[in-house]
């Protein structure tokens, strides 16, 4: 038979448990499914949440091919052939065939542009689902043309309304007799994460052998311990985890960031996740106060790559703590985030003359780069110019922290720049 957290699945919206910012009355993602015009989007939540349900529930509504691909074991060529079907299923006005496809930030660059053109020309309506930042791991192309729906971990009220249905309307759980007496302890080990909820309480039904079933919090913990590996250990990363563990970095204290990471390392997360959020640290907030960080941060997801596990956790770990133990920076971080504040504040500024390039003779004559001077000809390597478009001459971006190595970056803008760095 069947898992119960398959026999439970939803199969209606209203049968749908929680996100009701997106599938209540009147919420968009209900306004567009009761319609039946589908436009692409991404869902991006953590584990259990509902984003295969919806989508699978989208393919019961609606009257329109629906494929679904796995980023997991689908390559370039199983897209194309999705694509190729989809085109030959493609009928005058009808609706675009839909291509589900499940934890899309798995797909390299590669698949996800051989998506571009299809979605483009609406050949296919794509609805992808993630666990991970789109921001990071979807090529930004792709991210423009769908739109971004965020599922939140489900509440405690939603929880307890599934195990209700879940022991009141299952074939099988319906017929024993079960109370709920305490249910911290499910709510606990499941997170938010109704999967793991139902398979923790499959588990710990399955493991009695009286029709009456009293569940409590000491049988839980003790039937998990007996069986820790029964429920999805998969769904153990939270956000709020890593955001524990880049903060414990962050405020330099190493011994909570060894632990944050060994509790995503317990829960089974991906070692490159691990390793691109050491490197996104070492960028962010370490900076040029240590600018070897970022190197060693990226020698340990290198490691990662060519070592493997369980020996890359070393690497891992030593750049963890190289990283929180090291002084702390933000300058490069806040200093891009206010250039590119600036670029959408003022337009396509034109580059001064003296910096054009100028490899036609139409284009000496037109004053490219007349008066640049280069800076290796002038004493100490460097000659007062301007570099800053025409409009911005006054514009600082770069603050500097001072922190003792970027003390001495600091020290030397002052030498060279004077006024314009005090």
């Amino acid at each position: 038979m069947e898992p119960l957290a398959e026999r439970l699945r939803p199969k209606t919206l209203d049968e749908y448990i929680g996100q009701e910012h997106l599938v209540g009355e009147g919420a968009v993602l209900r306004n567009m499914i009761e319609s039946g015009h589908i436009s692409s989007f991404i869902l991006w939540g953590p584990p259990g949440v509902g984003k295969t349900t919806l989508a699978q529930i989208i393919a019961n509504k609606l009257d329109t091919p629906f494929y679904t691909l796995s980023a997991v074991t689908s390559g370039v060529k199983e897209v194309r052939e999705v694509i190729e079907k989809a085109k030959g299923n493609r009928f005058f006005q009808a609706a675009s065939p839909i291509l589900f496809i499940d934890e899309i930030h798995r797909f390299s660059k590669s698949q996800q542009d051989s998506l571009l053109g299809a979605v483009e020309r609406g050949i296919v309506t794509l609805i992808g689902a993630t666990t991970e930042n789109p921001s990071f791991e979807v090529i930004r192309p792709l991210l423009s043309r769908c739109q971004l729906y965020i599922l939140k971990s489900l509440e405690k009220k939603d929880l307890e309304k599934l195990l209700q249905r879940a022991i009141t309307t299952d074939v099988e759980l319906k017929q024993l007799d079960i109370k709920l007496e305490e249910t911290a302890a499910l709510m606990r080990f499941s997170g938010g994460d109704a999967r793991k909820l139902l398979n923790i309480l499959q588990l710990v039904v399955e493991a009695e052998s009286s029709k009456t079933i009293v569940i409590n919090d000491a049988l839980v913990e003790r039937r998990l311990q007996q069986n820790p590996l029964a429920y999805d250990k998969q769904g153990e990363m939270h956000y709020d985890i890593i955001s524990a563990f880049i903060k414990s970095i962050r405020g330099s204290d190493p011994d909570a960031a060894l632990y944050w990471m060994a509790r995503m390392i317990e829960g089974g997360e991906d070692p490159q996740f691990i390793a691109r959020r050491l490197v996104i640290s070492a960028s962010e907030d370490i900076g040029l106060a240590n600018p070897n960080a970022l190197l060693l941060a990226n020698a340990a997801f290198d490691t990662v790559m060519k070592i493997g596990w369980p020996e890359a956790r070393i690497a891992l770990a030593e750049a963890c703590v190289y990283l929180a133990t090291s002084p702390k920076s933000n300058s490069a971080y806040n200093g891009i985030n206010s250039a590119l504040q600036l670029v959408k504040q003022t337009g396509n500024l034109p580059v001064p003359l003296h910096l054009r390039n100028a490899p036609t003779s139409l284009m000496k004559e037109l004053g490219y780069s007349d008066g640049y001077k280069y800076p290796h000809d002038y004493p100490g390597n460097f000659a007062v110019q301007q570099y800053m478009p025409d409009a911005l001459t006054d514009n600082r971006l770069w603050h500097a922290q001072h922190t003792p190595m970027e003390e001495k970056q600091y020290q030397q803008m002052l030498r060279l720049w004077g006024e314009r760095y005090k």
